[in-house]
């Protein structure tokens, strides 16, 4: 098994996040000042290229991986505007979550199936969790083999 840092040198690295099966480890490197998430398989450590989370929407900190690692969570800056990113990785879109007003997200965790998420925000010197629901939004992400609600009976 190659090195965590293999391709990275001195790079810093933080936030592991593995995916629900274990397949998938996203993490944020800092290099040069900018901060960057990246994703590798595993346990080879190939990379896997990440469409949208790039200049126009930076990610700054806290990923969170789906069960089988389609959907990866963020917090991002898009501007001076922080948001919540969410990259669907099987096709190819970016969803952007809005924050409330006067708030700053510092940490968040994707559900494994992608229904909810929940975020850790600090407003007014207050630290508070914040649920948001994501099922009229995205797919479920379940693990293979589980059944959905009134499939009816397998021959």
């Amino acid at each position: 098994m190659p090195a965590p840092n293999a391709g990275f040198g001195g790079s810093n690295r933080a936030d592991p996040a593995l995916s629900g099966d274990g397949r998938w480890l996203a993490s944020v490197i800092e290099q040069g000042g900018t901060s960057r998430v990246i994703l590798q398989s595993q346990p080879g450590g190939a990379l896997q290229p990440l469409r949208h989370l790039g200049p126009r929407t930076t990610p700054h900190g806290s990923p969170s991986l789906s069960w089988n690692g389609r959907y990866l969570a963020v917090l991002a800056s898009a501007g001076e505007r922080r948001l919540i990113a969410i990259e669907d990785r099987q096709r190819g879109s970016l969803l952007r979550l809005p924050l409330p007003g006067g708030s700053q997200p510092e940490r968040l965790s994707l559900a494994p199936d992608a229904s909810r998420l929940a975020v850790q925000l600090q407003q007014q010197g207050r630290r508070r969790v914040q649920l948001f629901s994501l099922r009229a939004l995205l797919e479920p992400d379940r693990p293979g083999g589980i059944r959905e609600l009134g499939g009816g009976l397998a021959p």
